[in-house]
């Protein structure tokens, strides 16, 4: 159940109140973007007011485009409904939504689901996230450049202040979404995000979790279905009253990054979005000179066989660590497996381009190529163990090797004319 503050219900209609801007945003021309800043609170009572009076400051001296605050009350135990109220009716252009459960993504799709603005901000009430990174986050979506905007705490520029657990804990998690989901963004739970409402709607029917994983799974939507995430470089620090369950969290994102796995590897995860156009070329030069298939072809190979050689002479390393404690085939497995994994990501993000339609396609071609490569360099290694079996590990690898090379030049005929054909054409 959804309560909404007397100060919005008094309009004739919600969405043109909304988004009356104050008086002296009135210039702003009637074709400007509107935006509807979303401030999620659960028992915050006496951070609230500091947070919305700086936040209305700082939208009152100068952001260039008619907007409104919306505090989502997530079913607050103490008084933050009645300080929240207190606050809309003392400050123009602040409403209250209040809700009977928990959730921080819950909020979140619900005002945003209910949004008639054209870009939706989320903050934090504790403004960790220095303000001044607001008209960056909002401009190239006003603009239409860009679909989704975050801020990270991460990115080149960023300046963060937080302890070294956190610091740990929030590095591991964004490089596991990169390992497993070949992400792009590099930091997925700032809180500090925008989007276009036309291009998220799709993305908020398909979300599932009410609560931290709802930013991750959004990003990991959004970028899936090709569309265009900016990346904002914030200043940010730590507050020390946060009340995260880290470990609570921790997994309820395991099962999350599993669940759109799977999501993806079913197609579900593809979703009608508004498409923006392809990208036409407007110097006459790249006109008269378009770019040949020969040369898409030598850069392809090229790219390939340097992260071939790479991964071939990992592998040999690999194999003569471990075979040191496991036996032939145990050490040729385990090496295979983490070389393949890491010369199949390479390949999909620069051989033949990071696209969201080769995801599926990729992985299920590893696999197979994987089960290829795994039966031919295993044989090659036995057979060569019972032909010379005084040979020495060195030797085993040199064979290893050249099987290995073999495996190679299969892997990239089958990755190029199957896995990414749509890609190469």
């Amino acid at each position: 159940m959804t309560r909404v503050s007397e100060s919005i219900q008094t309009a004739p209609a919600v969405e043109s109140a909304c988004f009356q801007p104050p008086a002296q945003l009135r210039s702003a021309g009637s074709n400007a973007a509107t935006v509807e800043i979303v401030v999620p609170v659960y028992n915050e009572e006496r951070a609230l007011p500091g947070c919305l009076r700086t936040l209305h400051a700082h939208l009152t001296d100068g952001f260039p485009f008619p907007w409104r605050i919306t505090v989502a009350d997530n079913a607050s135990t103490d008084s933050t409904w009645e300080t929240a109220h207190a606050l809309s009716e003392e400050l123009s252009g602040v409403g209250v939504v209040h809700l009977d459960r928990k959730g921080r993504g819950l909020a979140l799709r619900t005002v945003w689901g209910a949004s008639g603005a054209d870009i939706v901000v989320y903050m934090d009430v504790d403004l960790s996230t220095g303000l001044a990174g607001l008209l960056p986050l909002v401009a190239p979506l006003a603009s239409g450049h860009s679909d989704l905007a975050i801020g990270s705490r991460l990115a080149p520029g960023a300046r963060a202040v937080r302890g070294p657990r956190r610091e740990l804990i929030s590095r591991c998690y964004n490089a596991l979404i990169r390992l497993t989901h070949g992400a792009r963004f590099t930091d997925a739970q700032c809180g500090f995000k925008a989007a276009r409402s036309e291009a998220l709607r799709p993305l908020l029917e398909a979300t599932r979790d009410d609560a931290w994983f709802f930013d991750t799974e959004l990003l990991l939507l959004a970028e899936h279905n090709r569309l265009r995430i900016h990346e904002v470089p914030v200043d940010w620090v730590e507050d020390v009253d946060t009340r995260v369950d880290v470990v609570g969290t921790a997994w309820d994102d395991l099962r999350g990054l599993w669940r759109l796995a799977r999501l993806k590897v079913s197609g579900a995860a593809t979703l009608q979005v508004p498409r923006r156009p392809e990208p036409r070329a407007e110097h006459p030069a790249a006109v008269l000179a378009p770019e040949s298939g020969r040369s898409v072809f030598v850069f392809e190979l090229c790219c390939f066989l340097a992260i071939g050689v790479a991964s071939t002479a990992g592998q040999a390393l690999l194999y003569l660590l471990l075979r040191g404690w496991w036996t032939p085939a145990v050490a040729n497995l385990v090496s295979l497996v983490i070389l393949t994994l890491l010369n199949t990501e390479a390949n999909r993000r620069l051989t033949f381009g990071h696209t969201a339609a080769g995801v599926r396609r990729a992985h299920l071609g590893a696999g197979g190529l994987f089960v290829l490569g795994y039966l031919v360099t295993s044989a090659a290694v036995l057979l060569f163990r019972r032909t010379d079996p005084g040979a020495s590990a060195g030797a085993e690898a040199l064979v290893l090797c050249a099987a290995s090379a073999l495996v190679t030049v299969v892997r990239f005929l089958v990755l190029r004319q199957a896995v990414f054909r749509r890609r190469t054409r």
